[in-house]
Order: C-alpha cells, then sequence, then structure tokens
C-alpha cells in the first residue's frame, strides 16, 4: 500500500492553480495580530513587570516567578496544536483557537492586575514585603491567574503559527515569517512609546514613591483598552485567511479520514527523529539567552540609570526597532544568500558582543548609551529569530503541523517562563554576593552569554535533511496502522 504522506506528494503546479499565494497585503494584515502580541507583552513584562518590583516592593523572585508561569503550562501547546489539526472550531481548523485564545488572554490579565493591587495594598499596609496568609493567596492566585492566560495564549499563538504553514510555501516561507514578526515588534515599539506617553506624568510622592491611588486609574485603563483594541486587531488580521489560502486539506493525508490524527499518533511521528530533540534543545537554550533579561531590564533602567517608568517601558521601543530592523532585513535579505543555518549562528554571536554592550553602559551610568546598547541588541535578536524560526518551520511536518508547532512553542515558552524566573532568581542571588547594584544586575547578562554559546555548539548538530526524511517514512507507517 502506498500512501502519500507530504505535500511534496501533490505537483506543485495543482497547488498554486487551486489556492492564490499569500499577497504583501495579507502578510501585514496577518501581521496585526503579532502586533496585538507584542501589546500585551509590554503590559506584561514591561508595566506590571516594573510597577509590582520597582513601585509596589515585591521581590523580584515573586514578580518574575508568577510571570514565569504563564509560560510554564506550555506543554499544553503541544495538545492545543493537535487539537487544531484534528478538530475544527466555528468551522475552521486554526481560526477560532487564535480568536477565543485572545479572548481569554484580555480578561485573565485584567484580573491578574486587580490581584497586584491586593498584594501591593497588603505590602504598604505592613511598611514592606511580609509572609503571612494574605501575601501567601495573593501570591498563589495571581500564579493561577498567570497560568490561564498562558493557556489561553498557547490555544492562540500555536493555531496562528501552524495557519502560517498552512498557508506558506518553500518559496515564500522566510519572507512571511520576517513581514509578521516584524509587526510584533511594531507592536513592541508601540506598546512602549504609549505606555511612556500614559503613565510620565505620574505625580511621585515622598521617598521618591507613587501612591497607589495614583498608580491604578491609569494602568487599569491601559489594561482594558490594550485587551480590547487586541481583540479586534486579531478579527481584522485572521478575516477570511484560512478559508482563502489554507493548503492544509491538500497537504493532509489525514484531514478527510474520519479518525483524524490521535495526539498518540502525532506524538510518534513528532518524536520519531533525533533531529527533533536536538532542535528543541536548541530552541530552549537561545530562548533562555534572549529572554533572562526581560524580567530585569526595566529594574535596571530604574535603579542604575534612574530612569522613570516611563522612560524604561520606552527601553522596549529601542530593543523593538533594532529587532524590527533585524526581521526586515533577514528575512528578505540575509538568509536568501547565507541560508538559515549560517544566519541563525551569525546572530547568536552578535547577540553575545550585545550583552557586553549592555554590561559596560551600566558602568557609565548613561542612559543613551543603554539605549544604544538595547537597538543594537535588538538588531542581533532579530537576525537570530528570523533564523530560528525558518528552520522550525522546515522541521515541520504538512500531516501533523499544529503539533510540531505546538511542539516548538513548548520549547520556547517552557524556555521564556524559566529565563523570567531565572532573570529574577540571578538577581536576588547577585545581590547577596555582590553590594554594587550594576554588578548584580550584570551578573545576569553574563550567564545570557554564556547560555548563547551552548545554544552556537547544538545549532552545528541541526540537520533538516535527515528530519525530512525520518518524519516522512514514519507518518506513512502511522497511515498505515503499522505503529498501531
Amino acid at each position: 500500500m502506498t500512501i502519500n504522506n507530504n505535500y511534496d506528494s501533490i505537483p506543485s503546479k495543482k497547488i498554486s492553480e487551486s489556492i492564490p499565494k499569500v499577497n504583501i497585503f495579507t502578510m501585514l494584515r496577518l501581521g496585526l495580530f503579532n502586533l496585538g502580541i507584542g501589546l500585551i507583552s509590554v503590559l506584561t513584562l514591561a508595566v506590571l513587570n516594573r510597577v509590582m518590583i520597582s513601585e509596589l516592593g515585591i521581590p523580584a523572585t515573586i514578580a518574575a516567578g508568577t510571570l514565569a508561569l504563564s509560560q510554564l503550562v506550555a506543554p499544553t501547546r503541544v495538545w492545543l496544536g493537535q487539537l487544531s489539526d484534528s478538530k475544527k472550531l466555528f468551522g475552521l481548523h486554526r481560526t477560532g483557537y487564535v480568536r477565543l485564545g485572545v479572548v481569554m488572554v484580555g480578561i485573565f490579565i485584567f484580573f491578574a492586575v486587580q490581584l497586584v493591587w491586593l498584594l501591593g495594598g497588603d505590602i504598604v499596609n505592613n511598611n514592606g514585603w511580609q509572609w503571612n496568609p494574605q501575601t501567601l493567596i495573593f501570591s498563589i492566585g495571581l500564579g493561577v491567574i498567570f497560568m490561564i492566560q498562558g493557556v489561553a495564549m498557547g490555544a492562540s499563538s500555536t493555531p496562528f503559527t501552524a495557519l502560517l504553514v498552512d498557508i506558506s510555501d518553500e518559496d515564500n516561507r522566510s519572507k512571511i515569517v520576517g513581514v509578521i514578526w516584524s509587526m510584533l515588534m511594531v507592536g513592541i515599539v508601540i506598546g512602549g512609546i504609549t505606555g511612556n506617553i500614559l503613565l510620565k506624568n505620574l505625580a511621585v510622592g515622598e521617598d521618591n514613591v507613587i501612591s497607589l491611588d495614583v498608580l491604578k486609574p491609569p494602568i487599569n485603563y491601559i489594561f482594558i483598552v490594550v485587551p480590547l483594541i487586541v481583540v479586534i486587531l486579531t478579527l481584522i488580521a485572521t478575516w477570511g485567511v484560512e478559508k482563502k489560502y489554507s493548503r492544509y486539506r491538500l497537504r493532509s493525508s489525514f484531514v478527510d479520514r474520519e479518525d483524524g490524527i490521535s495526539l498518540k499518533r502525532a506524538l510518534k511521528i513528532l518524536t520519531s527523529s533525533r533531529q527533533t530533540g536536538i532542535f528543541f534543545s536548541f530552541l530552549v537554550i537561545i530562548t533562555m539567552s534572549l529572554f533572562m533579561q526581560e524580567a530585569i531590564l526595566e529594574p535596571y533602567g530604574g535603579e542604575v540609570f534612574n530612569m522613570s517608568i516611563g522612560e524604561t517601558t520606552m527601553l522596549n521601543s529601542f530593543w523593538g526597532i533594532g529587532i524590527l530592523i533585524g526581521y526586515g532585513t533577514t528575512g528578505f535579505l540575509v538568509i536568501p544568500r547565507l541560508g538559515k543555518t549560517k544566519t541563525t549562528k551569525i546572530g547568536c554571536i552578535l547577540v553575545a558582543l550585545s550583552f557586553s554592550l549592555i554590561i559596560l553602559s551600566g558602568l557609565t551610568a548613561m542612559s543613551m548609551m543603554l539605549k544604544i546598547a538595547m537597538v543594537l541588541f535588538g538588531i542581533a535578536a532579530g537576525i537570530t529569530t528570523i533564523g530560528s524560526i525558518s528552520l522550525m518551520l522546515d522541521l515541520t511536518l504538512a500531516e501533523t503541523a499544529g503539533t510540531f508547532v505546538g511542539a516548538w512553542g513548548l520549547a520556547q515558552a517552557m524556555a521564556r517562563g524559566i529565563a523570567i524566573a531565572i532573570g529574577g532568581w540571578i538577581l536576588d542571588i547577585g545581590r547577596l554576593i555582590f553590594s554594587n547594584t550594576w554588578l548584580a544586575y550584570s551578573f545576569v547578562f553574563f550567564v545570557e552569554a554564556l547560555f548563547i554559546i551552548g545554544a552556537i555548539i547544538l545549532l552545528n548538530k541541526v540537520n533538516v535533511q535527515e528530519f525530512q526524511a525520518t518524519t516522512r517514512q514514519v507518518t506513512a507507517m502511522v497511515m498505515e496502522g503499522e505503529l498501531d
């Protein structure tokens, strides 16, 4: 029995004639979803994180740890991706999950903010952080809410990335990735600028402290309006795209089978190649190296450079501008000339060098040097990210796109969550070791540079051709029932 188990078995002419290619306007429209995700990330990891640590006095370990829980529920992404492969929601494989997930993200982020105020009020009333029944309950409740929010984010972002696999071909995939991830950075830049405008006039009271009464109204307003905007952007981004451009039905031999592809079958395909484990490990380490500083960057600007909340929020914009440059040039110019693996490796080296500049800027305590360093770090991170994502989509099988994307999303989200938590822990450890604040923060950036070296070692072992050969063979066996 011969089984056609990959879209390569379908003549490319038939695909191109029956389904149109995604044009640049549709790429930009799809990018509105990532723009919204960028806005959400600024809310949580810039505004809310800064308020918890610097303004409310919540220990970095608690603040970063609760935020990290939204990423540590990432194992659900594999199941959510497989669910979008096999079960339609609102008549579509991907779009229904994307929309419902975004709505839930907005709701639970607002709930999280309300718990932060309760936790901060308890700290104020006790004149500092203390472990007591109230802080324990509020901390656990905050962690649970971030976990639910993390599941909702996975339910949205995993099917969205799988949709990109469904609508793209080898010749336009890196361009789609470049455009859509550039829009993610546009969202971060817009979020940083908006946060600076809305929060720069917050009145500072005695001892350079902003009272809860002053903080709550503008931040509550932001956490209501921005999620609503993100929901609207998601509706615009996904409207009609799956119906018009998806090649999933043509590529997948499972789509018309009554039993579909079960999670058990999908996981057998997922684990069939050793390349899956190698690339999974690479994604974990590279993600940790890029995001360990995410929870401590704004406090770094506040404590070492004496920057205000609005100014530290703007750091995301400088980083976003740099990464936008990296995204825009890599997908269209760098990868076509150097290839995906070499591009990713060069990006990793540049990221390591960027961390040394961030450390040196703290030594001078000049905010302008930090801003320049963040732009350069953004460019390096952009090159690394587009190279990695392009490799990721090559290491994704059409039959089980949602499952593979869920696995890669698991690697990235789990690593990002661990990185956020570790960043806070290393900072607290650095404060115990060093009496100098700059040295404590520099310790975090130095550890990130070490992680990037480990990522380069793993990248040298990634082989796309080996992955494709192994997974195609196993998929045929699954179709024939030989692995049941």
